[in-house]
């Protein structure tokens, strides 16, 4: 019996919910309710003759930032309240903007490369870290990209115990609403990447924010139609698309990547696998106790040197080299030269992200076809074959 077996996957949808979210009735036959999201492109609606203009808090459409079709039927989608963002205009600091005076930030040392580049680790040590005017603590679990995990719970009760008022965020991108519920345990903010595993198709760059908290909710909708970072109608039509097959998906990302860790755990070339669902995994307890099971993440230590991983990445086939994630097909990268590369080489090496460290975005192919690539590529990298 596998891990989704004795954990209850969390739903993002309910099965109601997957087959309405976002129909729209047809004008010329309102009986005959659409069975797919339509995609509404014209954002501007007119206004009733002869009524009084409603108010902004009301509910009136705000010009071409919130009368489309395709955004409220995405926000309709999902479980809790949430507001989603375009690219560009929304960078990760975007839920702290604008940030006030003397505000302090602590954030995890191990996460998404760009984020080294906006807030320096304030300390590893969460207690000694709080300070009167912190305002928000942010983390991901599993980390990016030595897949750390966090004991969502714990930190949650300890921020809460210092100040009430301080935000617990929590980016669940590797992991998807489909494994794991953060606001289950006590955070107040969950972001997630939408182009990754809730998008599933490499087509679309976006993201979301959830909470349970409807003042929130109103606070990051009011930022995001005043600087205008509202997703383009097609955008959010291609989430909904995809999210509709998000169980799907997920399942066979985990049935992949678990056979995939696996076998590299037992691979004398391979120095030490990072995959929360193995026994091994130091945090292998915490990551049960909060999820119903694993994405497609894996990161591992080649026994080689950067030339070596370079020669590794090269001879894939199956896999393709890129820095993404959570899509159909599998991917690889090196961190060290790619998605962390703007961390400081010193940090980078104090985290353990080494010029050896690779980073795999299990995909839904055949795993044995997976399993064959990277026993190959490991061939060619270290000049050693598979020794069982």
């Amino acid at each position: 019996m596998n891990s989704l077996d004795r954990r209850r996957p969390i739903r993002l949808l309910s099965q109601q919910q997957l087959k309405t979210a976002g129909n729209r009735p047809e004008q010329s036959f309102p009986q005959f309710p659409l069975f797919s999201t339509t995609l509404q492109q014209s954002r501007t609606r007119e206004s009733p003759k002869g009524t009084t203009i409603l108010e902004p808090s009301q509910g009136t459409p705000n010009s071409r930032r919130a009368a489309g079709d395709t955004w409220p039927a995405w926000r309709g989608a999902a479980v809790r309240p949430r507001v989603q963002f375009r690219p560009r205009r929304a960078p990760p600091q975007w839920p702290t903007w604008p940030p006030a005076r003397a505000t302090n930030l602590i954030l995890a040392d191990d996460g998404y490369g760009g984020h080294s580049a906006l807030f320096p680790a304030t300390s590893k040590e969460l207690r000694k870290a709080l300070r009167p005017n912190t305002k928000m603590v942010w983390f991901e679990s599993p980390s990016n990209p030595l897949l750390k995990v966090v004991d969502i719970a714990a930190v949650s009760k300890i921020v809460k115990a210092h100040n009430s008022e301080c935000l617990v965020l929590v980016d669940n991108t590797f992991m998807s609403p489909f494994f794991q519920n953060p606001l289950a345990f006590g955070a107040d903010v969950v972001l997630h990447s939408l182009t990754k595993y809730i998008n599933g198709h490499s087509d679309v760059v976006m993201g979301c924010l959830m909470t349970d908290s409807e003042r929130l909710e109103a606070h990051f909708l009011f930022q995001q139609l005043a600087v205008g970072s509202v997703p383009s109608s097609f955008d959010v039509y291609l989430v909904l698309r995809g999210i509709k097959t998000l169980h799907l998906r997920m399942r066979q990302h985990h049935s992949n990547a678990i056979s995939v860790a696996r076998w590299l755990e037992t691979d004398p070339r391979v120095e030490r696998v990072l995959y929360p669902e193995l026994k091994s995994h130091p945090q292998h307890e915490v990551h049960k106790k909060q999820t119903s099971g694993m994405s497609g993440m894996i990161s591992f230590y080649l026994r080689t040197d950067l030339e070596g991983s370079r020669r590794f990445l090269a001879n894939l086939k199956v896999f393709t080299l890129a820095e993404s994630l959570g899509g159909y097909e599998s991917l690889a990268e090196l961190p060290s030269l790619m998605t962390h590369a703007s961390v400081p080489p010193e940090t980078r090496r104090t985290l353990g992200i080494t010029d050896n460290l690779i980073r795999l975005s299990i995909g839904c192919e055949d795993k044995f076809d997976l399993i064959s690539d990277l026993n190959n590529a490991m061939e060619t990298a270290t000049g050693e074959s598979r020794r069982e």
